[in-house]
């Protein structure tokens, strides 16, 4: 719900400046309603959207998995996630993610809270989700290398928080919605 009433920038030119297999980079030509024109580039999501699971593996404790991330080229602890395929709504899509990363499906999956990074540049959707009451079951997924799962008790978020390797902001955000909502 927006509280906003400032009606959108006109669009007045819309080309493409560059495409890959994930994204396609648009230049938009903008016209503000005080008169103002500026050019902004935005990247468009080739795909339905993102999820993200913070699995629970009993009341005290999470998984997370530790993979390897190209953009920072290191390894980093997070929770299971990925692209929503098409024909998936983001509750399959998410426990597909669960079996194919930590060897888990889940009988109940609430959902936190629907996230974008860089809403300025960047148009891609990821739906949050806890996942509870989990059973084993896995799924071949497209993972280059076996991923490594790590039990966390919830107790211990803080240094969760705290360290160099869990930085990515989808993961944090998440986990501070499972602790503000976990009951």
């Amino acid at each position: 719900m927006s509280n906003s009433s400032q009606t959108l920038p006109e669009i007045l030119n819309k080309s493409v400046a560059a495409c890959s297999r994930f994204f396609k980079i648009e230049t938009l030509q903008l016209k503000f309603s005080n008169g103002e024109q500026r050019e902004f580039e935005r990247m468009q999501s080739s795909n339905q959207g993102a999820v993200l699971v913070v699995p629970f593996y009993d009341k005290e404790t999470i998984l997370l998995i530790r993979e390897y991330a190209a953009g920072t080229h290191s390894y980093e602890l997070g929770f299971p996630k990925g692209l929503i395929d098409p024909g998936e709504t983001p509750l399959e899509a998410a426990n597909r993610e669960l079996k194919e990363e930590v060897g888990f499906g889940a009988k109940e999956f609430i959902e936190l809270k629907k996230v974008v990074m860089a809403p300025s540049y960047f148009s891609s959707e990821m739906t949050l989700f806890m996942a509870k009451d989990l059973y084993p079951e896995s799924l071949i997924g497209d993972e280059p290398e076996p991923l490594e799962v790590i039990k966390w008790p919830l107790d211990k978020a803080d240094e969760l928080l705290n360290r160099d390797d869990f930085q990515e902001a989808r993961s944090i955000s998440a986990l501070l919605w499972v602790l503000k909502n976990d009951t």
